[in-house]
């Protein structure tokens, strides 16, 4: 008795599959990747008894009629079928409402499959995927165009968290600006999401670049990127603080997060801020010190230390420049086989989509990368005067774009002191 494994798969949208799944019992492992199904019909010239194995009974066909058609002929030719989506064997078939019930998802089955395909048709076509259009676009013909309406409230909401690196403050932001009320999620769907930065994004897993207008520009996108991982190694009070050592000093003997404290003194017009450790396990404890004297002594240590720091610091090599130049390369050796005839339509789109992809996720890596002219910002970065004349904000955004921490170590009687912490050295103690 042989026994046959048929399967039927559209490669638009269906992964191809493992023979080996079915266990080595099997005599013959059938393919099809053609809605004609040459493979089926060729050995449905050839019946012998024995057994075929299927997944679902949709593979026979491509509507109702076809796959009950084919499903008689194999049976007439003493094959017993079995179909493991439906529980179905050929031997012991079903009865009454079963007979229904069987059919019934079959035709689901089909269905699915024809949306699933002209789902697939679609991305290949670089159409954006069904339902409503994310907010800031509308839909167009054939791509997602801007809502000029609505934009400017996403690009509103972007420049304030670059500004303060709050998403809560950005959500309150657009509350009381524009009367429109957001979550945080929401907030942060916004600034993640790979739509708001020009691509169509499917099925959770694939980007297709450059496909309409972005509402956040690629420079943009770096920086809010590497804010959001900066900020998961920070207290969440910490992110849009008024102050720029935020959420960075820690002590250097117990790793306990500094706090800053603001008094005034009696009967003086001006206040006084220091910082002081939250929760120092040592007795006597660890001194506070003055705000002021902190934030100039880390200026003074960046203006020595950032510039040579950068310099000797190993950038990663331009492979992903040299990856993405292979790509384009194919992409236009598609064209041109395309054009002598050697690949169809049909093969070209589906290569173009695949290497699409390829090419927004080396592009998702580069942007993580320092920026180009950071040798350039460094020789800025490493003047005092420069830092004296930035605002608050300003100071905060630019620290935690180089700095994982502060170390203060203030144990009495040894005067205080600090060390900076640069983000591509190694975590310390508790602190990433």
């Amino acid at each position: 008795m042989v026994i046959i494994a048929y399967e039927y798969i559209d490669p638009l949208w269906q992964p191809l599959p493992d023979p080996q799944a079915w266990g080595p019992e099997i005599d013959h492992w059938v393919l099809d990747v053609q809605a004609s199904r040459p493979q089926l019909r060729y050995w449905l010239q050839r019946l012998a008894p024995g057994y075929w194995l299927l997944h679902q009974l949709s593979a026979l066909g491509q509507t109702v009629v076809e796959v009950s058609d084919r499903l008689r002929q194999l049976e007439a030719a003493n094959i017993t079928v079995i179909a493991l989506a439906e529980g179905y064997v050929s031997d012991r078939p079903p009865s009454g409402d079963q007979v229904l019930f069987l059919w019934d998802q079959v035709k689901q089955q089909l269905h699915q499959q024809t949306l699933c395909h002209s789902h697939a048709r679609n991305r290949l076509k670089r159409r954006p995927p069904p339902g409503r259009a994310p907010y800031g676009y509308r839909r167009g013909k054939e791509h997602y165009v801007i809502d000029r309406a609505a934009a400017v409230v996403v690009k509103d909401f972007v420049e304030h968290f670059l500004l303060y690196g709050s998403l809560s403050a950005a959500v309150r932001f657009i509350a009381d600006t524009y009367h429109k009320r957001i979550s945080v999620a929401t907030g942060r769907r916004w600034l993640t999401h790979p739509v708001y930065r020009g691509h169509l994004y499917y099925q959770g897993k694939t980007v297709i670049p450059h496909t309409h207008a972005p509402l956040i520009a690629p420079d943009e996108a770096a920086q809010v990127d590497r804010l959001l991982r900066r900020q998961r190694s920070l207290p969440r009070r910490s992110a849009s603080a008024p102050h720029p050592l935020a959420g960075l000093v820690i002590c250097g003997e117990c790793q306990q997060r500094f706090g800053r404290t603001q008094v005034q003194p009696y009967r003086q017009p001006s206040q006084y801020a220091y910082l002081r450790p939250l929760h120092c396990p040592f007795s006597p404890k660890c001194r506070s010190i003055p705000y002021d004297a902190a934030l100039a002594a880390v200026i003074d240590q960046i203006a020595k230390r950032l510039p040579p720091a950068i310099a000797q610091l190993c950038l990663p090599l331009p492979t992903l420049t040299t990856q993405m130049e292979a790509i384009d390369r194919q992409l236009q050796q598609l064209t041109e086989l395309e054009r002598q005839g050697l690949l169809n339509a049909e093969t070209v789109q589906l290569r173009r989509y695949k290497l699409a992809g390829e090419r927004a996720r080396i592009e998702a890596q580069q942007a993580q990368l320092p920026p180009s002219n950071l040798l350039q910002l460094a020789v800025t970065l490493g003047q005092p005067q420069f830092w004296y004349q930035l605002s608050a904000a300003e100071q905060r955004f630019y620290l935690r774009e180089f700095l994982r921490a502060i170390e203060v170590t203030s144990r009495p009687p040894q005067p205080w002191s600090i060390h900076l912490r640069f983000i591509w050295e190694s975590p310390i103690g508790g602190v990433s």
